[in-house]
């Protein structure tokens, strides 16, 4: 049986043989599974992971026993809510494809999203520790809020339960204050765009002391607008301090993080802004008759220190008849002084100038003029034979140099052979086989030559 199986293919004729070429067998492959598997959900973990410049997304995905390459093109990435990293277990949704120049199967993702964690607790997680190592959440950054801001500024809702609890709040504790709504949505699509806005606005017009950003409670995919790192950004790019009031007690988002301070409820937010008012006007009121009374005691004392010193003071004429004495005294000492310095310091130039004369440094001059001149001489002398030395040795060094040259090797009609397209310097033949291009460089250029026998 093994002889006829052996010689069976050898007896067969050409008419009755398929003989597929690599393409069509890699065709069909591709035709079959992409045929069998047009969109298949797989769950694995994330190796291998490579974001090259054009934006794809390259990994593999493994479990215990096998593993798939697998590729997810830019549209489809900027669609993911987190960033993938090696060792993330996910599960996604695609289709397996074949890639035909390697002759390799892969999975195609058009979904994904990590196993176990939520995408968007994972997207905050990484979001939150992405600005924390930026420095956004530093405490240095952060804006001191003002006693009695001249104005406030609320961005929320208009029509939810906490713009009312916040306005009650502000009025009760210090009514007439110039409050301005500047209304956005606090979730859905438009929420974060507008809440953008609303910051960029508020600091065009630069004329409140400090805003308020709030909402009420929710999940936290209620909270994605205010998780959003545009939003995160804008909040920390804001000249105006920004109080964040997003949620209940434990509800945490990165506007909490990024603001200049959180407050647990909006309720507190209103709280923070603004004192008492009828606080202020009591402490005021002590303030004002405790100062009254230091300024009466001031005065007083300063009307008992003059009337003493009024019973102690002599008449002035005595003290200025005295003092006129003692400047005429000083200005005449003064002259007398300034008139003996003078004189000493002409004869002090009289006798310098005489030993001027006589210590002249023109002979010196003369001297070293001389000498300077025998060096110049001598350091010309000394170029010129350096340079004639320098060129000799020149020409001696380009002559040798020209002589290793690898293009003057070339032109006495040796080549240099290289594979194609690895560029391999061929030294056997044994490196190349039958049929194979070849770059061969000669002097004048460069021939492609292909190996018909060894």
């Amino acid at each position: 049986m093994e002889d006829s199986i052996q010689h069976t293919p050898l007896s067969s004729t050409p008419q009755q043989r398929r003989i597929y070429t690599i393409a069509e067998l890699t065709k069909n492959i591709k035709s079959i599974l992409e045929d069998s598997f047009p969109f298949v959900w797989i769950c694995g973990e994330i190796s291998n992971i490579r974001i090259p410049v054009s934006g794809h997304f390259y990994c593999t995905l493994k479990d215990d026993a096998a593993q798939i390459s697998a590729v997810m093109f830019q549209g489809q990435k900027r669609r993911l809510s987190f960033d993938p990293e090696d060792g993330l277990k996910v599960t996604g949704l695609g289709r397996v494809s074949v890639y035909e120049p390697r002759g390799t199967y892969q999975i195609i993702l058009e979904y994904l999203e990590p196993e176990g964690i939520g995408a968007i607790q994972l997207a905050f997680e990484q979001l939150k520790t992405r600005l924390f190592e930026e420095g956004m959440f530093d405490e240095k950054h952060k804006r001191p809020l003002p006693f009695l801001p001249k104005k406030i500024c609320i961005i929320t809702s208009p029509t939810g339960a906490v713009i009312h609890d916040i306005l009650n709040i502000i009025d009760r504790r210090f009514a007439g204050i110039y409050i301005e709504i500047i209304p956005v949505k606090v979730q859905g699509f438009e929420a974060e765009k507008e809440i953008i806005a609303a910051i960029d606005m508020m600091n065009t017009r630069s004329d409140a002391g400090v805003a308020i950003l709030a909402r009420g409670g929710g999940s936290l995919e209620d909270f994605h607008a205010f998780n959003s790192e545009d939003v995160a950004r804008a909040i920390f790019a804001s000249k105006i301090p920004i109080i964040s009031a997003i949620g209940h007690e434990t509800d945490f988002s990165i506007a909490d993080f990024a603001a200049d301070l959180r407050a647990p409820t909006p309720s507190t937010a209103a709280e923070l802004v603004v004192p008492v008012k009828r606080e202020l006007l009591q402490k005021h009121a002590e303030l004002r008759m405790n100062l009254i009374h230091r300024f009466n005691r001031y005065i007083e004392n300063r009307r008992i220190n003059i009337s003493d010193m009024s019973k102690r003071l002599i008449g002035p004429q005595k003290r200025i008849e005295y003092f006129r004495l003692q400047t005429d005294d000083l200005a005449a000492r003064l002259i007398r002084i300034f008139k003996n310095f003078i004189t000493q310091q002409r004869e002090r130039l009289v006798f310098k100038t005489e030993q001027l004369l006589v210590n002249s440094p023109q002979s010196y001059i003369d001297e070293i003029n001389n000498k300077l001149e025998q060096i110049n001489d001598n350091l010309l002398i000394f170029m010129s034979i350096y340079l004639n030395n320098q060129k000799y040795l020149l020409r001696e060094v380009n002559a040798r140099l020209y002589a290793l040259n690898p293009n003057a090797i070339l032109e006495r009609g040796y080549s240099i052979t290289r594979t194609m397209p690895e560029a391999i310097v061929v030294r056997d033949p044994r490196e190349v086989g039958i049929g194979q291009d070849l770059e061969v460089t000669v002097a004048k250029g460069k021939l492609i030559c292909r190996v018909k026998g060894k």
